[in-house]
């Protein structure tokens, strides 16, 4: 699993966090294969209400720090993680700088709201 991954299933539940518990065994002639049912999607979650309800959102600038918002989502803000996130989305030349983690909490934003999440524009923008 990746960062963005970790991310975004600490925000929205991972698909084994919906999983039913499972059936009883069937007998051989009533056995009809079946997909297990996946998590929600993430379609019209309000995003910023969803994060500002995780414990300690409050004592955090999670709106514009990548730092912060990994740290909120418990997940090692580490210059090598937050390389790794700007790789996942796409930027081979993360530097580390005050700009690219601006530019990398807007991707993450960005690729929330590309999922169907509702973001506000100035977490995105």
């Amino acid at each position: 699993m990746g960062i963005f991954s970790s991310i975004s299933n600490a925000i929205f539940g991972s698909d084994e966090d919906d999983t039913p518990a499972p059936a009883p065994a069937a007998t051989p002639a009533a056995a009809t294969p079946t997909a297990a049912p996946k998590r929600a999607a993430i379609s019209g979650v309000d995003v910023e209400q969803r994060i500002s309800s995780i414990p300690g959102a409050d004592a955090l600038n999670w709106r514009t720090s990548i730092v912060d918002l990994m740290k909120l989502v418990q997940i090692d803000p580490s210059y090598a993680n937050r390389k790794e996130l700007a790789q996942e989305l796409g930027n081979d030349d993360y530097s580390g700088t005050a700009e690219d983690n601006i530019a990398l909490h807007k991707a993450v934003m960005n690729k929330i709201a590309a999922a169907g999440g509702i973001v506000p524009a100035d977490l995105k923008d």
